[in-house]
């Protein structure tokens, strides 16, 4: 079975483009995109959250799918990275970029019950794991991606994933299916 996406986000190819210049090696793969995107359109109206736009590819992926209804607030702390998913996505009006750091998004965030929240980067995943799954909505999905072996994980960071593999039961809150599929990826939900 094939299982590369049938569609693509129209700015995904230029997004990957200005990656590939800036030497951003951490977008989202299209087989993790094209399920942001399925897992998306399940949430109309709903407020989602991305903790770690890198240079967009997520967010490409999420705003495909989203209902014209939908809100994404996306999180980046590296302003050249994010200045790239705001080129090509800004003009999308159900989309708010945010540049901070996902810890202090986390401390200030107060908005209403998050639909949807995928993770690429460490806060929200490797710790704040709780902070973050108190924000979603009753049946809200929690994703986060790179739980496999990547080429640009730093060597301390294998353990990092086995933690956090190794401590979801903890969680009482937080139904998960961990998948050994495109990189490696979580998908939750809030109970």
């Amino acid at each position: 079975m094939d299982d590369r996406p049938y569609f693509r986000p129209a700015a995904l190819d230029a997004l990957l483009a200005d990656a590939a210049r800036l030497g951003f090696a951490m977008s989202c793969e299209d087989r993790t995109g094209s399920l942001l995107a399925t897992l998306a359109a399940s949430k109309p109206r709903g407020r989602l959250v991305e903790l770690g736009t890198g240079v967009g590819a997520g967010a490409s992926w999420l705003l495909h799918g989203m209902h014209c209804d939908a809100r994404l607030t996306s999180v980046e702390m590296d302003a050249a990275h994010q200045a790239v998913a705001v080129e090509h996505l800004g003009h999308d009006t159900r989309v708010s970029f945010v540049s901070a750091d996902a810890d202090t998004w986390l401390d200030n965030y107060a908005g209403p019950p998050l639909a949807l929240a995928y993770v690429d980067c460490r806060p929200g995943k490797f710790h704040r794991l709780d902070d973050l799954i108190d924000l979603l909505e009753p049946g809200g999905l929690y994703v986060v991606d790179d739980l496999l072996p990547q080429p640009t994980w730093p060597s301390d960071h294998q353990a990092r994933v086995d933690s956090f593999v190794a401590h979801l039961p903890e969680h009482s809150n937080l139904l998960g299916t961990v998948a050994t599929w495109a990189s490696g990826l979580l998908v939750g939900t809030r109970i």
